[in-house]
């Protein structure tokens, strides 16, 4: 969980909370966590 919360935190717009919407504040949440995942999966396995 400390990683995901890092990971998210590199991103400008969510490190802090500049929306007036909770739900355009999850949104973004929603969309850096999908971008993570698919780079994960994008990534071969080495070996």
């Amino acid at each position: 969980m400390e990683r995901t919360l890092a990971w998210i935190s590199r991103w400008r717009r969510l490190a802090r909370d500049y929306e007036r919407h909770a739900r355009k504040a999850a949104a973004f949440i929603r969309l850096a966590m999908i971008r993570l995942m698919l780079r994960r999966l994008a990534v071969s396995p080495s070996g």
